[in-house]
């Protein structure tokens, strides 16, 4: 299950530099929870342990001797790992411009998909003078999408349709049909490791989104009953906040099947059901209850013959949004 056409990541191009501008880049992003559930990743024409440009991987122990008695090389952090490689100079100055060289040389352990200097040429070549018309604040964000903080994934941990938060505070989703991607961008080369993380290669720089759970809602133009039960019981403002959340979203087909929408606190305690606190891709799901903003109160996931809710089939997962992720369903969910 993948985006629907009308969420394409290729569509924020021309709009998320006016909404990137979020500066959470300071917090800390915890990587995506792990699942029995989505497919384990092969890095397809991204090898594990692949060098960039001829430099080799800096793991191993500090201070070892190898043979004839030479120590080993000092292993290299993330930055001075990309800077040996010679294909991230674009990469190096935009991390300077933005401030962020000594955060990703710091101790780790980071995640980074890091665009190579084509990367950075042909998204020039597309947006003629976009990037260096950004504030500190609007690269902040685009660079900081790139970094995942509190671990270093390896290529065979990632999983299909899994999401993890960024450190720019925004959901990155990986998918591994045909070799590995995350969001748009394609993995050329995985598994670089340097002593605080990993770098994996990808051939674009990717945008965060734009809009929030409620923008990306009503833009759909399938969710205006939700977005009017939001707004009747005073969530707007809370599924608008920095999450990040999880939203299981019923349509406006969904609605239709009702008796009788609820009213008043019925009507809050029924859509706080459909929200799980962080920000959970369909490849992380795992069987089992999942405990919703609805106090004490738990919904059903299970991975029988498809991803259901409760009794709801989710019909679309993983839309990704500025501050969590949706995934429609086509019944409305009541807590009992």
């Amino acid at each position: 299950m993948k985006y629907l056409p009308w969420m394409s990541v290729m569509l924020v191009v021309s709009q998320s530099l006016l909404g990137c501008s979020d500066d959470k880049s300071d917090d800390a992003a915890s990587a995506g929870s792990s699942s029995t559930a989505g497919k384990s990743a092969s890095a397809g024409s991204a090898g594990k342990g692949s060098s960039v440009g001829g430099s080799s991987s800096q793991g191993g122990s500090t201070g070892e001797a190898g043979e004839g008695g030479t120590a080993a090389a000092e292993p290299k952090d993330i930055v001075d790992t990309a800077l040996a490689a010679g294909t991230f100079t674009e990469l190096a100055k935009a991390l300077t411009a933005a401030g962020l060289v000594d955060a990703l040389k710091g101790e780790g352990p980071f995640t980074v998909f890091a665009p190579t200097d084509d990367a950075f040429a042909a998204f020039e070549e597309e947006n003629p003078g976009v990037l260096g018309k950004l504030s500190k604040a609007e690269l902040t964000a685009v660079l900081t999408y790139h970094v995942v903080a509190g671990a270093a994934v390896k290529s065979t941990a990632l999983k299909d349709e899994q999401v993890f938060v960024t450190l720019n505070g925004s959901p990155l989703l990986i998918d591994t049909t045909g070799g590995v991607k995350a969001s748009d961008a394609e993995v050329t080369a995985a598994d670089v490791e340097a002593s605080n993380g990993v770098i994996h290669v990808i051939d674009k720089i990717m945008l965060p989104p734009a809009d929030d759970i409620v923008e990306t809602a009503i833009a759909a133009g399938m969710f205006t009953k939700l977005a009017g039960a939001l707004t009747a019981a005073e969530l707007v403002d809370t599924l608008k906040g920095e999450g990040p959340f999880t939203v299981f979203a019923p349509t406006d087909d969904a609605f239709d099947e009702l008796a009788a929408v609820p009213t008043g606190d019925a009507l809050k305690d029924v859509l706080l059901y459909h929200v799980v606190s962080g920000a959970v891709g369909s490849g992380d799901l795992v069987a089992g209850p999942v405990p919703t903003l609805l106090e004490d109160k738990s919904v059903t996931v299970s991975l029988t013959g498809g991803v259901k809710i409760d009794a709801a089939k989710v019909t679309t997962a993983n839309i990704i949004t500025k501050n969590g992720v949706i995934h429609v369903v086509d019944t409305v969910l009541v807590p009992e």
